[in-house]
């Protein structure tokens, strides 16, 4: 691994996207009334619950995640479909350690997918990120 070929812009970016599929992802037009239903969540929980802790500890494991990311892509040879590639690999990996943990804690296929396939999608979109902004 080679740290000069890691594009630091590139890496904030990639994790501030995860932000964006997240605010998409678990939003009242895709999946928050499914999420919430499955954790068995109200709207007054959630307000009443840190945000800053939540969205602090979001960005922190977000960065943590693309400087990963960008560490398994540090190589010349790193395009887009590389790039697209491995960070969908990335997302299956992610993916199957939700769906353990979430199968011990007795929770339904239903949030297994939902929890499970942000973490495709967002690892997905860092890893095309990361691979086309060499």
């Amino acid at each position: 691994m080679n740290f000069q070929l890691i594009n630091w812009l590139a890496v904030v970016v990639a994790a501030l996207s995860a932000f964006l599929v997240g605010g998409i992802w678990y939003s009242p037009a895709v999946f928050a009334n499914a999420w919430m239903a499955d954790n068995k969540l109200t709207s007054a929980e959630l307000q009443a619950s840190s945000k800053g802790r939540a969205f602090g500890f979001t960005a922190f494991f977000s960065i943590i995640m693309a400087v990963n990311l960008a560490m398994f892509l540090a190589d010349a040879k790193t395009d887009l479909a590389w790039g697209t590639a491995a960070g969908f690999l990335a997302g299956i990996w992610t993916f199957c350690a939700i769906a353990i943990h979430s199968l011990f804690e007795l929770k339904s296929w239903r949030l297994i997918f939902i929890n499970g396939g942000y973490s495709v999608v967002s690892l997905t979109l860092m890893g095309l990120i990361l691979g086309a902004w060499r």
